[in-house]
């Protein structure tokens, strides 16, 4: 049931849970649900300390520019 896929696929989604036809399937359905979701957050805090990191260099670069 588990497949990487990068952002919200709802065919995909929509066909796991015409699949999830017991309860093992369902649970297993919202496990990954829930897993996608928490990679998605980790990937998005990793872009945003990117971008803090490389606005950090930008301005020590301009300040030390300026010396």
């Amino acid at each position: 049931m588990r497949k990487q896929d990068i952002g919200f696929d709802y065919h995909r989604y929509h066909r796991l849970l015409l699949e999830a036809d017991d309860e093992s399937k369902r649970l297993a359905l919202i496990e990954l649900l829930i897993e996608e979701k928490a990679r998605d957050r980790l990937s998005a805090q990793r872009a945003s300390d990117r971008a803090a990191m490389t606005a950090h260099t930008i301005a020590n670069v301009l300040k030390n520019g300026r010396s």
